[in-house]
């Protein structure tokens, strides 16, 4: 008869290793092409729904970060300067980090809350709370202000 450790070890042998470096959350690229000289962006919408955010605080975030000014028309953005797309996926990473990914468990299954004047990032996975930038955040806290006045005046 085997021992413990011997049925474990073969266990152990036989079964699949997990693996840790595969991330389930993957940032979609940018898709866009240049015309003249600005930049027409096809997907801002698609990756702001895929980080449970809304446009106008990502495009916020992106036109303050690439120092140019831009609008949203249809399903697209126009940003008025030539920009590389490899300078526009690093701060779409950036603002992930900052405004999506949980400091503590590293997932990305938060929201953005307000308590009292502070901004915090709430992790639904594991509870934590972490401040964001307020500046960027109180661009987002007036459009939803104005959004909820229009929805008042049209009752």
């Amino acid at each position: 008869m085997e021992t413990y450790e011997q049925m474990l070890d073969e266990a152990y042998k036989t079964i699949k290793p997990v693996e840790t470096k595969i991330e389930r959350f993957e940032i979609p690229k940018i898709e866009g092409h240049l015309e003249g000289t600005k930049t027409i962006l096809t997907n801002v919408q698609q990756i702001a729904d895929y980080v449970r955010r809304n446009i106008n605080h990502f495009l916020k975030y992106l036109l303050r970060e690439l120092a140019t000014s831009g609008k949203i028309e249809g399903n697209r953005v126009i940003l008025q300067t030539k920009i590389p797309s490899m300078k526009i996926n690093d701060k779409i990473k950036q603002y992930v980090e900052e405004f999506v990914i949980c400091r503590e468990c590293g997932k990305p299954d938060t929201q953005l809350i307000k308590q009292d004047k502070f901004m915090f990032v709430h992790c639904l996975a594991c509870g934590a709370k972490h401040s964001v930038r307020a500046k960027i955040f109180n661009y987002y806290l007036s459009f939803l202000k104005n959004k909820c006045k229009s929805k008042d005046s049209k009752e």
